[in-house]
């Protein structure tokens, strides 16, 4: 009996003992550090295995309960390359590896599609494109990307109107109407919504921007005679699984991104965004009667699908929906007063839907067909003025890529549908025996786009293209182009020059909100021409790397572009009046662009741009400046990162030379030349564990607005309905006791945004 029980107890014990060396775990502890300086709160992955921790503010970390076994440690942190390390535990009860991160090279050789309307990389491409990233745009947070667009250097959004304050985006110096937006290169925000359509792009689903300046008509067609933007979603693959994204400010804004991803099958993958905006608070610090800033409540909704992740067999289609309301007026407007002539407001209501996709045929050539959709409805009054608006397009694009020795060909057919109707003579026609008639615009633009991209040496490439379209209003249009790209043999000196045509049709009621707000009556002289033009630029680009691991870009270009048939509004004629025609005579946009970028090891990073340029027209020998263009505007984006408490300071800004103004007549009190402005944002932005920023700061620092320094900004605010301005015979004002100055209700003498200095708090949590 002892005998077996002592048997029993030993057999208890040797199992103890097996148990305890088979379930034998280990803690794995050490320091995350890059150059000696702790990394904090870095992400370590036991891949294969269920265990993930985050570093702390120190860079210490810990894994505890890890069985033995052979494993691979992945370490990653914002900012800095990921790193593997395999390991090996056995019997230990205490593992201890310090890891080192580096600090990636300053990315120079992105891979960008907006040039040749295919992923190549940067420093390949012989068009140049310029990058922004979405942490370029998180230095100074915006709600929309046409705010976020200010940082960058020769793009300025300009606001159109001091009541409503919708704007457009000018590439050196042309207007918005010369400018294409792309939303993952279709041609998406144009025309009608080249107003509003910017507004709404949830900015947590953006990868990133590239811009393109200069003629891109070959490739995009007639609207993109001054440069592109293409707006480049995240792809299902390296989205987060969930981003929130809220900030507010001491104005009573609130702007809300939320963005997550989601598996619907082996090869079916999802990205759902959605943008919140609203902001309901009524201010005049000008003391003009009116709204500062439009109240706008808006609401977008994106969603992408991917289904099949084989590049041969892609597939991808995207939906989004906007909404938005927004009004701007005097103070004690409100939605009884819509329409009406007592009480002045613009209120703009805007439903809109677009949808766009790719298909890469499941074919040994590389054959892709792209397709796009969406509808506007703008139902929107200016005072007592209706304008009531309806636009749908539809687009679709059949390219084929192919490479025959040295020749790397793109062939692309296209076909473009507009419709556009409204209530203005815009639409409308005339005859003695029905009278007013309505009329929309049908529209059909088929074209066809050959290109040639010759390798005629590792150091040099040549880029041949043409564009054919027939415009059924208007008729035939080709656009031809040519580029060529030099490169050292360490690529870090580059030389491009580019030659291309360009050319358009203008809708002025779509793309020149002051053809609708206020009271002037709007004058076309004859029926409008469309806009020819000729573009040349040269660029340049050098890139230097130190040994230490300093980063200095530079980046310059000349640009001129020269135009017949430009439409110029005429404001300063009468001043009841804007009056519409082809300018008989021509037109230029000239200038130079400089970009520097500086990365040091040591956490501080800068981009810095300014731009010098002359953009005028000439008619009957009389040279005359653009109206709201500057001859010299510069950007800076400055931001340090102090690592062991995971703090980055951004410091962000932009600078304005005086633009030419439109005037209301000779007596008009107003300067004709805005100052010099400026417009400075400082933030702050902590890192804590768990993928989560909070982020705060203020904005225009200077507290700088149009209003100082001039007598008025809205002509004759108080009577907004020119009730009571008298006329002459000829439809010019006269000067009265009530009315010194001769002038009429006007909004459009605006530079820049009316909104002061305001602080600004927010939060992000990002989960991977």
């Amino acid at each position: 009996m002892f005998f077996l029980n002592k048997s029993y107890w030993g057999i208890l014990f040797f199992l103890f003992l097996a148990g305890f060396s088979f379930s034998q775990s280990t803690t794995i502890h050490g320091r995350i550090t890059s150059e000696g300086e702790p990394v904090p709160f870095a992400l370590i992955f036991v891949k294969g295995t269920s265990f993930n921790v985050q570093a702390d503010a120190g860079g210490n970390y810990q894994v505890t309960s890890v069985p033995s076994g052979a494993y691979e440690l992945m370490v990653s942190a914002y900012g800095y390359e990921k790193t593997t390390r395999m390991i090996r535990i056995e019997q230990e009860q205490l593992y201890h590896l310090d890891i080192e991160l580096k600090q990636p090279e300053k990315s120079i050789d992105e891979v960008v599609v907006s040039g040749t309307m295919k992923e190549v990389s940067k420093l390949d491409s012989p068009v140049p494109v310029e990058v922004y990233t979405d942490k370029f745009f998180k230095a100074n947070p915006n709600p929309s990307i046409f705010e976020a667009l200010q940082q960058i250097n020769g793009v300025r959004p300009q606001v159109n109107c001091n009541v409503c304050n919708t704007g457009d985006i000018h590439i050196n110096g042309l207007e918005g109407p010369y400018t294409m937006i792309l939303i993952d290169g279709m041609p998406i925000v144009s025309g009608l919504s080249s107003v509003y359509g910017l507004s709404g792009i949830p900015q947590a689903l953006i990868d990133r921007v590239e811009v393109v300046k200069g003629p891109a008509s070959t490739l995009y067609g007639s609207e993109a005679v001054g440069g592109l933007i293409n707006i480049i979603t995240k792809k299902t693959t390296n989205a987060p699984l969930l981003s929130a994204d809220v900030f507010g400010t001491s104005w009573g804004e609130l702007n809300a991104d939320i963005s997550g991803k989601f598996k619907a099958g082996k090869k079916t993958q999802s990205l759902v965004g959605i943008n919140y905006f609203n902001y309901q608070l009524p201010v005049d610090k000008n003391k003009d009667g009116f709204t500062d800033v439009t109240l706008q409540h808006r609401i977008s909704v994106f969603n992408k699908w991917n289904f099949d992740r084989r590049e041969n067999r892609l597939f991808s289609i995207a939906a989004r929906y906007i909404y938005e309301d927004r009004w701007g007026g005097e103070m004690g407007w409100n939605r009884s007063f819509r329409g009406g002539d007592s009480i002045y407001g613009e209120s703009i209501y805007t439903n809109r839907w677009e949808l766009f996709g790719a298909y890469a045929l499941p074919l040994e050539e590389k054959i892709l067909f792209q397709f796009s959709g969406n509808g506007h409805d703008q139902n929107s009054v200016y005072g007592d003025v209706p304008y009531l608006a309806q636009q749908y397009i539809g687009f679709g694009q059949l390219t084929w890529y192919k490479t025959i020795g040295r020749h790397d060909l793109l062939v692309g057919a296209t076909y473009r549908y507009t419709y556009y109707d409204d209530n203005t003579p815009a639409t409308s026609t005339f005859d003695t025996l029905t009278g007013g008639k309505n009329r929309p615009s049908h529209m059909q633009l088929p074209g066809f786009f050959v290109q040639d991209e010759l390798t005629l040496h590792p150091n040099h490439k040549l880029l041949l293209g043409l564009r054919f379209d027939y415009n059924s209003l208007h008729g035939t249009i080709l656009t031809p182009r040519l580029n060529y790209k030099w490169n050292s043999d360490n690529r870090k000196n580059v030389v491009r020059v580019s030659v291309g045509n360009g050319y358009r049709v203008a809708n002025v009621f779509t793309e020149d909100h002051a053809a609708l707000t206020g009271a002037r009556e709007v004058i076309f002289v004859s029926e409008l021409k469309p806009e020819t033009s000729w573009n040349g630029n040269v660029n340049f680009v050098k890139h230097i790397i130190t040994g230490n691991g300093t980063f200095l870009g530079v980046d310059a270009t000349i640009f001129y572009t020269y135009f017949n048939n430009k439409i110029i509004p005429d404001y300063e004629t009468n001043a009841n009046q804007i009056i519409y025609d082809n300018l008989d005579g021509h037109a230029v946009s000239q200038g130079l662009t400089l970009n520097l970028d500086l990365s040091l090891k040591n956490g501080l990073k800068a981009r810095v741009g300014g731009t010098l340029m002359d953009v005028y027209s000439v008619e009957e020998g009389i040279k005359e400046r653009q109206l709201f263009s500057e001859r010299f505007t510069g950007v800076w984006n400055i931001g340090y990162t102090i690592r062991k408490i995971g703090l980055t300071i951004d410091y962000t800004g932009n600078v304005y030379s005086p633009m030419r103004l439109p005037l209301l007549g000779p007596a008009d009190p107003r300067d004709t030349y805005s100052p010099w402005w400026s417009i400075q944002n400082m933030q702050l932005t902590k890192t804590f564990r768990h993928g989560i920023e909070v982020y705060g700061g203020v904005k225009n620092l200077l507290n700088w607005t149009p209003a100082k320094g001039v007598p008025f900004l809205i002509a004759r605010s108080a009577d907004p309905f020119d009730k009571q301005v008298q006329f002459d015979g000829s439809g010019q004002v006269v000067v009265t006791p009530d009315n010194p100055y001769g002038l009429t209700f006007d909004p459009s003498y605006v530079y820049g945004p009316n909104q002061g200095i305001r602080g600004f708090l927010g939060i992000r949590w990002t989960f991977h």
